[in-house]
C-alpha cells in the first residue's frame, strides 16, 4: 500500500474565503436565511461545538449516483462527531443521490454552484445543518503530484471527491475505501469545527508555523502529512482513522465541545 501511494501527493484542500463569494443575504429556504451557511470556514465552531443555540445537527448527505459513501463510513463520521459535540437532541443523516454534473473537473465555485442548486437543510432556530457532497469527479486543483481528496469550503459545508476515494482504495496495496472516507472526511470536518486556529482558539502552541490552520503533532488528525502520499500510508496503515491529539481536542473543548 505504501510503495503505491507514496509516488502521489494527496491533499485534503480547505477554502476560508467562500462567505465572500454569497450576494444572496436575504434569501430563505422554508423560513430559514441560507446565508447562515454561507460563511467562512471555521467561523461556526462554537455553534457546532455547543449547544448554548443548536440542540441537534442534521447532515446533508448529497451523491451522485453510483458514489455513495459506504454506511460504515458515514456511522464513523457520525460516531466522530458524536464524541465532540454537544447535541443533547441527537445528529441524524439524510441521503438521496442526483444526477451526474456530467463534468471530469470541479473548481471550488462550481462545487458551491451545485450545492446552492441542491442544498435542503439550512439552520433553524434550535438546529444546525451540513451539507456533506460526494461527487464524481476529480478536483480542479490535482497536479501531477497532488491529488485533492475534499474541501471545507464554507462554515457548514464540504465536498469528497469520491471518484478519486475510489480509485485509490480497495485494491492490492491500496487502503480499505471505508477507512479512506472516514479519514477525510473527519480530516474536513476537523478544519470546520475551527481546527487548527480556524475558529477554535488555540490553547496551547500547536500550530505548525510551516503548514498553517494543521496541528504540529505527527500523530495527530490535523496534521499536515496526512495531505501527502506517503503521510496519509502511514497514518492509516494500522488499520484505523488517526486520533485528534490532546491539544486539538482541548482547543475543541474550550470552544464548546466535548
Amino acid at each position: 500500500m505504501k510503495k503505491i501511494i507514496a509516488a502521489l501527493t494527496i491533499v485534503f484542500a480547505l477554502t476560508v474565503s467562500c462567505s465572500q463569494q454569497d450576494s444572496s443575504n436575504d434569501v430563505t429556504v422554508d423560513g430559514n436565511l441560507v446565508s447562515n451557511n454561507k460563511k467562512a470556514t471555521g467561523s461556526s465552531s462554537y455553534d457546532l461545538l455547543s449547544e448554548d443555540t443548536f440542540k441537534s445537527m442534521v447532515i446533508e448527505v448529497v451523491y451522485v449516483d453510483g458514489y455513495e459513501p459506504s454506511t460504515a463510513a458515514i456511522n464513523n463520521f457520525v460516531s466522530f462527531l458524536s464524541e465532540r459535540v454537544n447535541k443533547s437532541q441527537g445528529i441524524s443523516v439524510v441521503k438521496r443521490a442526483i444526477a451526474s454534473p456530467s463534468k471530469a473537473t470541479f473548481t471550488n465555485e462550481e462545487i458551491i454552484a451545485i450545492e446552492d442548486a441542491n442544498r435542503t437543510k439550512y439552520n433553524t432556530s434550535n438546529q444546525i445543518a451540513v451539507w456533506a457532497f460526494f461527487v464524481d469527479g476529480e478536483s480542479a486543483s490535482n497536479t501531477s503530484s497532488g491529488l485533492v481528496l475534499g474541501t471545507a469550503y464554507r462554515n457548514t459545508s464540504f465536498v469528497i471527491y469520491e471518484k478519486t476515494i475510489q480509485g485509490l482504495s480497495d485494491s492490492p496495496f491500496k487502503p480499505n475505501r471505508t477507512l479512506l472516507e472516514t479519514t477525510v472526511m473527519a480530516h474536513e470536518f476537523g478544519h470546520i469545527l475551527g481546527l487548527t486556529n480556524l475558529g477554535a482558539k488555540l490553547q496551547s502552541d500547536h500550530e505548525d508555523t510551516e503548514h498553517a490552520k494543521h496541528c504540529n503533532v505527527e500523530s495527530c488528525l490535523m496534521y499536515w502529512s496526512a495531505e501527502t502520499g506517503s503521510g496519509i500510508a502511514n497514518m492509516v496503515s494500522g488499520g484505523s482513522v488517526p486520533k485528534l491529539d490532546a491539544q486539538c481536542l482541548a482547543d475543541l473543548k474550550a470552544n464548546g465541545g466535548k
